[in-house]
């Protein structure tokens, strides 16, 4: 049985479906522990611009959609969908060759649907999570002087953003985060101390 998947045509699908499934169950696993992947929000995951003359009070931040947050999630959503397409793909492949008997071409057209519908219904699915996060108009303001947890390491002097997930109105909320002190280690309890206008915040080691 094992060299139906290690054969030539069914590598094909094999290999997709196990690296797929395997990524998918880890992301899958360190989001459901409050683990975040994205570094930084600023879009492109690259430089983040030193933004520490920016902090302004509370009372004057914008109300409005976290447009950092927002972009992480949907870059966590894109990867996701990768990895559900390699998944669906290959599983459904090998569905087509081994338990329907196809040959090689239909069987590579059920993986692509197969793979394109479970694209779909992780969108869906994340989607809803984050709209029900972020539900009950809370506003990023409402962060200041919440306490939480460094979910990625956040660089020091203010020279980038790392992730902190901080407890608001009870529910579990993720934010980019700088510090203009020593760098914060991943796991580090932390306090926010201010809220700038890159939507990010600001936060010290506690």
């Amino acid at each position: 049985m094992f060299d139906q998947f290690t054969s030539s045509p069914s590598l094909w699908f094999t290999i997709p479906a196990l690296v797929g499934t395997i990524f998918f169950i880890i992301r899958l696993g360190m989001a459901l522990i409050g683990i975040d992947f994205v570094e930084g929000a600023d879009g492109d995951g690259g430089f983040d611009a030193d933004f520490g003359d920016d902090m302004i009070d509370v009372n004057s931040v914008d109300e409005g959609v976290d447009h950092a947050e927002s972009s992480s999630v949907f870059k966590f959503i894109s990867i996701q969908t990768i990895t559900a397409f390699a998944m669906g793909f290959g599983w459904g492949g090998l569905i087509g060759l081994h338990t329907l008997s196809l040959e090689i071409v239909p069987s590579f057209v059920i993986g692509l649907a197969t793979g394109l519908a479970f694209s779909w219904f992780i969108v869906w699915l994340f989607k809803l999570m984050y709209a029900m996060e972020s539900s009950g108009n809370i506003s990023i303001k409402d962060a200041y002087a919440c306490e939480g947890v460094a979910t990625s390491s956040v660089p020091g002097n203010n020279t980038g953003t790392g992730r902190v997930r901080i407890t608001l109105r009870e529910n579990q909320r993720a934010y980019a985060a700088r510090t203009p002190g020593e760098p914060i280690k991943m796991g580090t309890p932390i306090r926010v101390t201010g809220v700038n206008q890159d939507n990010t915040l600001t936060v010290e080691a506690r």
